[in-house]
């Protein structure tokens, strides 16, 4: 039966890529944007279970590094004549990865809540320089650009058409599941692992537990960059909504719903919320939030470990 595993795990890994690249050939506009966000909030929400399910630590400071990740590429687009997707990305990633590593030198010395609030703290200081550096920012008015090419100087240059970028996101999420399946399954992993079940014995052990706390609120912050330059490249533009902590609970809530510690359970929860959040709306208007929050309620009192857990269980019998 565990020889069986892996064949089955790849096998609907497979058939699950093939139908998210044939998803705009067959999907209205609308949906095939739709399935593009709903990547894009995925790849937040698995660089947030690098914290929450792996090492044990609740962050509500994503939306700082994912926030920052646009205006990063946002900057860049904006300067660059003829704008260059490359240094974007570069520009949001490098943000992203400043701002986390600055996060985690003071965070990590902190354990349980206070790492929860500190990093919250955190998120509302880029928020409020975010919100009133107006001649940089934006301020509340945010920023808006053109998306550039999709270019490889000497061998192609692609316009950036939905179902180009549709295709750009898939294959960015896709290797960074691989990337940090690859690490969460290696040493480092492992030790990430043991610090989410006995911080104190780790440390007994001899492994410098700040460290392993640093290099996890890095990578995390980092993949989320990765996922706030993606959503400027879709919408071409950035928001100081996008930095607000409010953004940051409903990453957890993603995390929740779809299970934590397993990297698809995140991409799982957050395609669950958006779509239930999008159906609602449009029958309960304004006050939607009311059966999401009851419906959330009930999953996390009947379905502890997530969507994804129940599927295995039910598989399993």
């Amino acid at each position: 039966m565990r020889d069986r595993q892996p064949l089955v795990f790849w096998t609907g890994f497979a058939i699950i890529v093939a139908l998210l690249i044939a998803s705009p050939l067959v999907l209205p506009p609308f949906w095939a944007r739709f399935v593009t966000e709903i990547l894009i909030w995925g790849l937040l929400a698995m660089s947030s279970d690098i914290l929450i399910g792996y090492t044990g630590m609740v962050s509500f400071g994503h939306s700082a590094f994912f926030g920052l990740g646009m205006y990063g590429a946002a900057f860049v687009l904006l300067e660059t004549k003829p704008p260059s997707l490359w240094a974007a990305l570069a520009a949001g990633l490098l943000a992203a990865a400043a701002a986390a590593a600055f996060v985690a030198y003071f965070s990590t010395r902190l354990r349980e809540i206070y790492f929860a609030i500190t990093t919250l703290i955190f998120s509302q200081i880029f928020y409020i320089v975010i919100f009133t550096w107006t001649e940089l920012t934006g301020g509340e008015n945010g920023l808006t650009f053109s998306r550039p090419a999709l270019a490889i100087p000497g061998l192609f240059s692609l316009r950036f058409t939905p179902m180009v970028l549709h295709w750009f996101v898939l294959a960015i999420v896709v290797l960074s599941y691989l990337l940090l399946r690859r690490i969460t399954q290696s040493p480092f992993g492992m030790v990430l692992q043991s610090i989410r079940e006995n911080e104190a014995r780790t440390r007994a052990i001899g492994y410098p537990i700040e460290r392993y706390k640093m290099v996890a609120v890095m990578l995390s912050g980092l993949f989320a960059g990765l996922a706030g330059v993606l959503y400027a490249l879709q919408n071409q533009f950035a928001a100081p909504n996008f930095v607000f902590f409010v953004l940051s609970g409903e990453v957890v809530i993603y995390n929740v719903i779809g299970g934590i510690g397993t990297l698809v359970g995140p991409i799982l929860g957050a395609a669950f919320f958006l779509l239930l959040r999008e159906g609602l709306s449009r029958f309960f208007t304004e006050y939607y939030l009311i059966p999401v929050g009851l419906m959330f309620i009930a999953m996390v009192i009947f379905m502890p470990q997530g969507l994804l857990g129940f599927a295995r269980r039910w598989l399993n019998r």
